[in-house]
C-alpha cells in the first residue's frame, strides 16, 4: 500500500544549493531500493551527503548512474532480505568495502490483496518473512557492526498506517506492519545505550507513477475523499522526516512511529 510503485526522480544536489549535506560521510544502507520509496529515499540520502548502498537482489545500474550524475555517491550490494547467508554476506561486503552502515533504512517490502480465508498459507508467511524477519535480521547485523566500530547510528523501518488502521484484504501485510512497529520500540529500548536510534516512518498513501492512473478512477477518487486533507501524499513529502530521524536533527528521537499521511489516520469511524 505505502511501498509501491516507480518514484519520480528525486532532485540533483546541483539543484538544491546549500541545503544539502546533511549527511556528509556517512555509509547508508538501504533495501528494496529498486523502485517507489526505496528508490526515492536511496537518492534522497545521497543528495544530503550519504555514501548509499543500494541493497538488492538485483544490480541497479540506473539508480547508482543517476545518483553519480547528480554528484553523489552510491554503489550495489546484492542483497535478498529473505535470506540469512545473503543478508550477512551483504554486510560483509558493505564493511570491508565502506565501513559498518551509520544509517539503515528498512524498506524492502512486498503485499498481496486476498481474502485471509483464501489466502494461502505460504503466502503469509512469505510476506512476514519479507516485511518483518528480514528487518529483523538487518537491523541486528547493522547494530551488531555499529557497537563493534562504536559509532553512533540509526535505522530507519518503513511501516505504514495499516499498522495502525485496518483495511479489508491485506491482513498479512498489515499484520507484519503492526509487528514491525512494535519491534521499532524494542530495538529502540535495547540499544539506546549503545546511541543507536531506531525509528518507524509510517507512509499513508503516497502517489507514485504505479497507482498515478488508479487514483484517478472513481474508485480512486473515493478513497482520496476519505483522507481529511482530501488529497494523496505527494513522495517529496517524506523526504524531509527521512532525514529529521536518520540525521542528527533527530538525535534525540528514538522509539517513535511517524505517520507522514495528509492526515489519514485522523478519519472518523
Amino acid at each position: 500500500m505505502s511501498q509501491l510503485g516507480n518514484a519520480e526522480p528525486a532532485a540533483s544536489a546541483k539543484t538544491q544549493g546549500g541545503a544539502g549535506r546533511r549527511l556528509a560521510n556517512r555509509v547508508a544502507l538501504v533495501t528494496g531500493a529498486s523502485r517507489g520509496l526505496g528508490r526515492f529515499f536511496a537518492e534522497t540520502l545521497a543528495r544530503e551527503g550519504a555514501h548509499v548502498i543500494l541493497g538488492n537482489r538485483s544490480d541497479l545500474p540506473e539508480i547508482t548512474d543517476g545518483i553519480a550524475r547528480a554528484g553523489g555517491e552510491a554503489n550495489f550490494v546484492v542483497m535478498d532480505v529473505t535470506r540469512d547467508d545473503s543478508i550477512l554476506r551483504a554486510f560483509e561486503e558493505i564493511t570491508k568495502q565502506w565501513g559498518p552502515p551509520a544509517i539503515v533504512v528498512n524498506n524492502a517490502g512486498i503485499t498481496e490483496v486476498v481474502d485471509t480465508l483464501e489466502e494461502d498459507p505460504a503466502d503469509f508467511d512469505r510476506i512476514l518473512s519479507t516485511n518483518l524477519r528480514g528487518p529483523w535480521m538487518i537491523a541486528r547485523e547493522a547494530a551488531r557492526r555499529m557497537v563493534a566500530a562504536k559509532i553512533p547510528g540509526s535505522i530507519v523501518n518503513v511501516a505504514s498506517i495499516l499498522a495502525l488502521r485496518q483495511a479489508g484484504r491485506v491482513t498479512a501485510y498489515a499484520t507484519a506492519k503492526a509487528g514491525l512497529v512494535q519491534m521499532t520500540k524494542q530495538l529502540a529500548l535495547e540499544w539506546a545505550r549503545y546511541r543507536i536510534r531506531v525509528n518507524a516512518l509510517a507512509p499513508g498513501y503516497v502517489e507514485t507513477d504505479f497507482n498515478r492512473d488508479f487514483f484517478q478512477t472513481e474508485k480512486g477518487q473515493e478513497m482520496i475523499r476519505r483522507i481529511p486533507s482530501r488529497r494523496l501524499t505527494p513522495m517529496q513529502d517524506l523526504a524531509e522526516p527521512l532525514i529529521l530521524l536518520a540525521g542528527d536533527g533527530g538525535a534525540s528521537i528514538t522509539g517513535v512511529v511517524l505517520p507522514v499521511d495528509a492526515g489519514h489516520l485522523l478519519s472518523s469511524l
